[in-house]
């Protein structure tokens, strides 16, 4: 079963992926600005969209609680209209691929930009040590 704490943390792993709260409700996870999945924050019809294989999109709307995505089907999204469609290793699987295919659609140099920033934790608060004071000292 998905949630969105899981679900952030699966996203988030893939190089180069950013999130954005757009459409009042819905969370967007992209890489390089185009989206590879989009979350539901509140009760819908649909939780969670993401792109899939030709192959696999004709599988997956086959299944109960999983539909061609509104808007986006042609594109061949696949919804899920409950957290339990799907399980999380097949979900995870799917998310990896759904990165992967929009992924291989940018050009070589966003494809670059995106593998360089990998998630890494971000440094708060102000600087301290050897450092800090050498770049305070080059000011002056």
């Amino acid at each position: 079963m998905m949630d969105i704490d899981w679900l952030r943390k699966i996203c988030l792993g893939f190089p180069g992926v950013t999130e954005q709260l757009q459409w009042g409700n819905h969370l967007l996870f992209k890489v390089a600005g185009k989206m590879f999945a989009i979350a539901s924050l509140e009760p819908a019809p649909v939780c969670l969209t993401f792109k899939c294989s030709d192959e696999s999109f004709a599988e997956l709307t086959e299944r109960p609680k999983i539909i061609p995505a509104p808007y986006l089907a042609r594109a061949k999204w696949a919804a899920l209209e409950a957290s339990d469609a799907l399980t999380r290793g097949e979900l995870q699987e799917l998310l990896h691929t759904s990165y992967q295919l929009v992924f291989a659609k940018l050009p070589k140099r966003a494809q670059e930009r995106a593998k360089s920033q990998v998630s890494q934790p971000k440094r708060t608060g102000r600087k301290t040590g050897k450092s800090a004071h050498r770049k305070s000292k080059s000011k002056n």
